[in-house]
């Protein structure tokens, strides 16, 4: 039954996916659309294959500032997260701020850090960390706080210390939400990348985009999209996996 559910879960999606794509392809054939205006899925298929080598090329470059930004913000959301949950006073000075500091556009900020750091791959780390930095914190804080408080007492009367109620019952607890908040994460890693790329560097699919754009290929900006989407999906696959693992006693 569970099997059935989940492929009736994956039928609906990938179904309406496949009807929106014939449409698309049945709107551009019939009606002549010039492919400046809006290529046809076959020709962002055709462009994909052509291309293949230089795109490979830029989102290798994208991919490392992606995975790189990623991990950094899992660290620093990890050691922020302890100090937030151990002390009450950071928490109260800090959790306002960082909750205020995600009004900030971030495409306003990008070209300020290319100001000051140039054109090269730390602006773009910088604007992975401060895009995927606040779910993965505020998740893991949210997931501290959960904790159900019979378990803690019971902690408590064992006379257990901090570190050890932290690494058997707090950071166990807190997984599923730290989770939740690195599947949102992963979903922005990518595009922060991106943005940064649209506005100054020398390799990526971002600066790809931008050149394939101004030339009206935008059958290979189409090709560059699908490529985000994919490597985007696959890593949200991927934290689902290693969730699935790690977090298999919930």
């Amino acid at each position: 039954m569970d099997k059935l559910k989940k492929i009736d879960e994956r039928i609906y999606p990938i179904a309406t996916l496949l009807i929106a794509v014939i449409v698309w392809q049945l709107i551009v054939s019939l009606n002549h659309v010039p492919l400046y205006i809006l290529p046809s899925p076959l020709a962002t298929v055709s462009a994909l294959i052509g291309d293949f080598g230089t795109i490979a090329g830029h989102v290798g470059t994208t991919l490392y500032e992606s995975v790189l930004g990623f991990v950094l913000s899992i660290a620093l959301a990890f050691v922020l997260g302890i100090l937030m949950d151990s002390f009450v006073v950071i928490k109260k000075s800090l959790y306002p701020i960082l909750i205020v500091s995600q009004t900030i556009p971030t495409i306003a900020l990008t070209p300020l850090l290319i100001v000051w750091f140039g054109f090269g791959i730390l602006p773009k780390i910088l604007i992975i960390v401060m895009v995927c930095f606040f779910p993965i914190c505020i998740s893991l804080v949210d997931g501290f706080e959960k904790v159900d408080k019979d378990y803690l007492n019971l902690f408590h009367s064992y006379k257990a210390s901090k570190l050890q109620t932290f690494i058997h019952l707090k950071l166990p607890y807190a997984m599923v939400n730290f989770f939740s908040g690195l599947k949102i994460a992963a979903t922005y890693m990518i595009m922060a990348a991106i943005i940064g790329e649209w506005q100054g560097g020398t390799k990526g699919i971002g600066v790809y985009m931008v050149r394939t754009k101004n030339a009206y290929a935008l059958d290979k900006v189409f090709a560059s999209i699908l490529v985000i989407v994919i490597i985007s999906v696959g890593f949200i696959y991927l934290i689902n996996y290693i969730s699935k693992k790690t977090t298999h006693w919930k």
